[in-house]
């Protein structure tokens, strides 16, 4: 799908959020009262029905708006697990198939950018390779022959992105505030600073450089080379790795042993960047690593990183440590020294802490060791506790440093899905969090 043109306008943007949620209110409470007329599995269909044709129209309108409301929206598509399979199945187009903007507004934007761009360039492919939420990616070839990568950003990017952080803040604000008291200031305050950062390709290559120089004793990780020289703030160079695609590599044409390999490496990227760098890759969408036959693991998009207080890396590293010794009674205490408590202070509840203590368990345990994605009862099990612990949750408190590092974990257990993984999880664990515990 090319688009010749963005809406950059703060009004004309807004409209079409503010229509997307007054199209599928209507179509959801329509289909709630129609269920009453309903029962068995002709209701049931009509739901499915229904919820398919809602999310299509989110991954519609989010996909060609771009900006921070794509963003949000592959923030919503990496909870597959936890959401129903026909809305997952939709929005997960948004993670690695948005609409692309035509290349002749692409190639005016880098041309603006790179002054030198026909001495630098010996070619560019006009269609996408692929497209995100506030740039899209071009293969080139450089005129001393390397193959390159070329995130291009979108014309007045910054614009669009600021009149989506003004509307989503009311729309999800107003959303938030039917169903819970939970602050929701410090929360949007985080979400609207990773993606302010984004906007800057010349930060994103220095998150790249510093990523990479810390795991230069790590292999099975690959970080592409920055080109500084076709780099600025608006477009990002890089050596182009020819790595096989997720879905493909996810697909039964690779065996298992091969997957659980690749997933182990995913598992600790993730422990190193929260436990032992606390710099952590922030955006765990599926399409920004690819993988390659003898292991190893391309990671992309190091736009969205999140740097994590050493205070909540130990409580983490705390509650995976309770988590493995079974340690339930632990939980309440140990998650208000981070942060996380009740209004006034108080305590969760171990009615409501220990269901998931029990699940984390079941993924650590020493044998026989678990498999991600072998049975979706887990994610049942986790729809049903948030529903049925809504009522209490409503009033928790938590900082505001939790929130991407919870998104990353979850996207990780999504991925860990797709792959079908065993691995060696808890010791993993061990090694990752056993520096960070007070002994």
């Amino acid at each position: 799908m090319r688009r010749d043109e963005l809406n950059t306008s703060a009004l004309g943007r807004f409209a079409r959020m503010g229509g997307l949620v007054g199209r599928v209110g209507v179509s959801m409470l329509s289909d709630q009262a129609a269920g009453l007329l309903r029962d068995g599995p002709a209701r049931r269909l009509r739901k499915a029905e229904n919820l398919v044709r809602n999310a299509t129209r989110i991954v519609t309108t989010l996909g060609e708006m771009k900006s921070a409301a794509m963003k949000v929206g592959q923030m919503l598509s990496l909870h597959e697990g936890l959401l129903p399979k026909e809305v997952a199945a939709v929005l997960s187009i948004l993670q690695n198939d948005a609409p692309s903007v035509s290349f002749e507004i692409m190639e005016r934007q880098l041309r603006r950018e790179l002054d030198d761009f026909d001495a630098l360039f010996e070619s560019i492919e006009e269609a996408a390779f692929a497209s995100a939420s506030i740039g899209q990616v071009h293969r080139g070839v450089l005129r001393d022959g390397r193959d390159v990568a070329v995130k291009i950003q979108y014309p007045e990017a910054d614009r669009m992105v600021t009149a989506d952080l003004t509307n989503l803040k009311v729309l999800l604000g107003n959303l938030v505030g039917l169903f819970t008291d939970i602050d929701f200031e410090p929360i949007w305050e985080e979400v609207r600073e990773r993606l302010v950062e984004e906007l800057d390709y010349l930060q994103e290559a220095g998150n790249i450089r510093r990523k990479a120089a810390m795991h230069a004793d790590f292999p099975e990780i690959i970080i592409p080379d920055v080109i500084a020289e076709a780099t600025t703030q608006r477009v990002l160079t890089m050596e182009f790795v020819e790595a096989i695609p997720p879905a493909e590599a996810a697909s039964d044409h690779y065996p298992q042993d091969l997957k659980n390999q690749w997933a182990i490496t995913l598992f600790e990227f993730t422990l190193s960047g929260l436990f032992r760098h606390r710099f952590l890759h922030a955006d765990p969408n599926f399409a920004n690593f690819a993988f390659r036959e003898d292991g190893t693991v391309a990671v992309y998009d190091f736009g969205c990183m999140k740097q994590v207080p050493e205070p909540i890396a130990a409580g983490y590293a705390g509650l995976m440590d309770a988590v493995m010794r079974r340690r339930k009674s632990a939980f309440p205490k140990l998650l208000r020294d981070m942060g996380v408590y009740r209004e006034g202070g108080a305590l969760l509840s171990r009615d409501m802490t220990d269901p998931y203590v029990d699940l984390m368990q079941d993924i650590v345990r020493a044998s026989p060791p678990y498999t991600f994605g072998e049975d979706e009862a887990i994610y049942k099990a986790l729809y049903d506790l948030g529903t049925t612990n809504w009522q209490e949750a409503s009033d928790i408190r938590f900082p505001r440093d939790m929130v991407f590092i919870d998104r990353t974990l979850g996207g990780l257990f999504g991925n860990l899905g797709k792959l079908g993984a065993t691995g060696p999880w808890r010791s993993l664990l061990k090694k990752y969090t056993a520096p960070l515990l007070v002994t």
